[in-house]
C-alpha cells in the first residue's frame, strides 16, 4: 500500500534563500539565538549580516562550488553562521560529530575532501591536529571562538567581503554531507541537497508547527540531521528563538526551560528518562513548556505517558533517516490525543509510503482494523538523498531504481495511515540517540593483535537503550579490560563498548554473515 500527502509547495531555491531571502525590516530586530549558559542574543538582522560576511570571507580565499568544508563545533549562533555561511558562498557543509576522536575527524575529512576545517576552542586541541593531518592549510582552519592564533569569526566579518551572487542549482548541488552508517557498515557521507534540505523543512512547518516568536531549546546537537533540519532550519525559517545549549547537562536544561520560558523542547529518549524519573524536575519551574517532540530513537510508549502526565505537556515522537534529510513521519502538534504515542505518526506530506513483505517485496497492505502484518518501511518523497559519496553500490542497496529508499526498519500501519515501527531490520545500534555501526567497532576489534575473531551487537537496557557489546574470541590469555582500553581509546564515547563476552567462535552463516541475533539471544538468556 501506498499512502501519499499533498505535495507542500518547495521553492527551487539555495536553502539559504528559503531561510532568509524574505527577512523583513522588522523581523532583522528579533532574536534569532539566545545563548543558554550566558544569556547572548543574536538578532536575525546580526545573523544574516554576518553570514553573508562569513560566506563573503570563504569567497575571497577561493572556496565555492565544488568545495567542502568541514565544520566541527557545538550549538551556538556561531554555528549556525558557519554553516549557512559556507552553504551561502556556494561550498558544501560536512559537519562533523563534536564527540570525534580526532582518527575519527581525520577520516571524515579526508573522505569528504574538506578543503578547509570550522571548529571552536573546546574541541580545538584534537579538531586542528586532525585537520592539519588531512592536508588541510592553517590558514584555512578556523576556531570561531579564537585559540592560538588561528583565524576568528570575530576576524572574518571584520574583513567585510560581500558575499557574492552564486548560481547553485538547488535539484543536485550537494549543500551537505553529514556522515550516517545507512542500514550497516561505516560510517558513508550522505549526499544531501540543497531541495532536500528546503523540501524537508517544508514539510515540517506543515507538521511540527513551531510558531514564530516560540522559545525553542536546542540541545540536540547542529551537527547531527536532526538538530539541523528540525531544530536550526526549522526555526529560523518561522522566526522563531533557539535557546541553545553546547550540551547536555540535566540541572542547566531545566534552568534553561525555566529562565528563558522555553516552551518547545526537542529531545531524544535519554532525556525522557530523565524528565520522567529524575527528582530534580520538581525543583523547578517548567510552567512554560507544552510541547515535547522525540526523535532519533524510538520513544516507549509508557515513558512518552510518563513525561506527558508528569509535566503536563503534549509529547509528540517523529521518524527520519540521515538519508530522509531527516523525516518522513511526524505526530503533528495539538493532535496527540488523536494518534498513538507509540505510532511515529503519519507521512509527513509530500511522502509516499509502503510497508514491504521483505521476502516477496510485495506491499503489505493496510487493514480494515487494527495493525498491519509487518514489513520494511520503504519511502519516496522530495527529502531523499542524492546518494552516499564515492559509494554508487551502496546508493543501489538502499535506493530503488524509482526512487524508494529502503529504511531498514520494521513496520506495520494501521487503518488510519499511523506507522509503528516493531523491529530493526538493520544492524544499526541506537545509543542514547546516536548511531554505532557493528561493522565500524567489529573492523577496531579485528585489527587488535589480542584478536581473532569478533562481532558488535546492541544489548537492550531497561530504559529501552541500546548499548554495544563484543563478542570476541580472544587470542591466547588476552584480557578483556586490555581489550576493551584499546578499543573504547579509538572510538567517540557513545560507540564505548560496555562489556565482553569471551567465545569459542563467532556464528556466522554459509555465506559468512555474522548470525546476530543469535548472539542478541545469548544476552536476552542472561548469559
Amino acid at each position: 500500500m501506498r499512502i501519499e500527502e499533498a505535495v507542500p509547495a518547495i521553492p527551487g531555491v539555495p536553502l539559504y534563500d528559503l531561510l532568509f531571502g524574505d527577512l523583513s525590516v522588522d523581523e532583522r530586530d528579533l532574536p534569532a539565538f539566545v545563548d543558554g549558559p550566558t544569556g547572548a542574543v543574536t538578532t536575525y538582522g546580526q545573523l544574516v549580516d554576518a553570514i553573508d560576511a562569513f560566506a563573503g570571507a570563504l569567497s575571497v580565499r577561493g572556496i565555492g562550488v565544488g568545495d567542502v568544508v568541514a565544520l566541527h563545533a557545538v550549538n551556538s549562533a556561531g554555528f549556525a553562521i558557519a554553516f549557512h555561511g559556507i552553504l551561502r558562498a556556494g561550498a558544501t557543509a560536512t559537519t562533523v560529530n563534536a564527540l570525534f576522536t580526532p582518527r575519527e575527524i581525520e577520516k571524515q575529512l579526508r573522505m569528504s575532501r574538506a578543503v578547509a576545517h570550522v571548529t571552536v576552542s573546546p574541541l580545538a586541541p584534537g579538531s586542528v591536529p586532525a585537520a592539519q593531518a588531512a592536508g588541510i592549510a592553517d590558514d584555512r582552519i578556523v576556531v570561531l571562538d579564537g585559540w592560538n592564533g588561528f583565524l576568528s569569526l570575530a576576524q572574518l566579518l571584520a574583513e567585510g567581503s560581500p558575499a557574492l551572487e552564486i548560481a547553485v542549482d538547488s535539484a543536485s548541488g550537494v549543500a551537505v554531507i553529514p556522515f550516517s552508517s545507512g542500514t550497516t557498515g561505516v560510517p558513508k557521507g550522505v549526499m544531501l541537497s540543497h531541495r532536500n534540505l528546503v523540501a524537508n523543512v517544508q514539510q515540517c512547518v506543515e507538521r511540527i508547527h513551531v510558531e514564530p516568536g516560540e522559545r525553542v531549546l536546542a540541545v540536540l546537537p547542529f551537527f547531527h540531521i536532526y538538530g539541523m533540519t528540525v531544530l536550526l532550519d526549522l526555526a529560523v525559517r518561522v522566526r522563531a528563538t533557539l535557546v541553545t545549549m553546547p550540551r547536555f547537562d540535566l540541572t542547566e536544561f531545566l534552568r534553561v526551560i525555566q529562565d528563558e520560558k522555553v516552551s518547545y523542547a526537542f529531545i531524544a529518549p535519554p532525556i525522557a528518562v530523565a524528565l520522567a524519573k529524575h527528582p530534580l524536575v520538581d525543583e523547578y519551574d517548567l510552567s512554560s513548556l507544552r510541547t515535547v517532540f522525540s526523535g532519533a530513537a524510538p520513544l516507549d510508549e509508557r515513558l512518552g505517558h510518563a513525561v506527558a502526565d508528569r509535566l503536563g505537556v503534549e509529547v509528540l515522537q517523529g521518524y527520519g533517516m540521515t538519508e530522509l534529510s531527516p523525516v518522513s513521519h511526524a505526530m503533528e502538534r495539538g493532535r496527540s490525543s488523536s494518534v498513538p504515542l507509540s505510532s511515529i505518526g503519519p507521512a509527513v506530506p509530500g511522502t509516499e509510503v509502503r510497508i514491504v513483505d521483505i521476502d516477496t517485496l510485495d506491499d503489505i497492505e493496510a487493514p480494515s482494523e487494527g495493525r498491519s502484518a509487518s514489513g520494511e518501511l520503504w519511502v519516496r518523497g522530495p527529502q531523499v538523498m542524492l546518494g552516499y559519496l564515492d559509494n554508487p553500490e551502496a546508493t543501489a542497496g538502499c535506493v530503488t531504481d524509482d526512487g524508494w529508499l529502503r529504511t531498514g526498519d520494521i513496520a506495520a500501519y494501521d487503518a488510519d495511515g499511523f506507522v509503528f515501527i516493531v523491529d530493526r531490520l538493520k544492524e544499526l545500534i541506537k545509543h542514547k540517540g546516536y548511531q554505532v555501526a557493528p561493522a565500524e567497532l567489529e573492523a577496531l576489534l579485528l585489527a587488535s593483535d589480542r584478536v581473532a575473531d569478533a562481532a558488535v551487537v546492541g544489548e537492550t537496557l531497561e530504559d529501552g537503550d541500546e548499548a554495544p557489546v563484543a563478542f570476541i574470541v580472544p587470542v591466547g590469555d588476552a584480557d578483556e579490560e586490555a581489550i576493551l582500553t584499546e578499543l573504547n581509546g579509538q572510538v567517540a564515547p557513545y560507540k564505548k563498548v560496555r562489556r565482553a563476552v569471551f567465545v569459542d567462535a563467532i556464528p556466522k552463516s554459509a555465506s559468512g554473515k555474522i548470525l546476530r541475533k543469535d548472539l542478541k539471544a545469548t544476552l536476552v538468556g542472561g548469559e
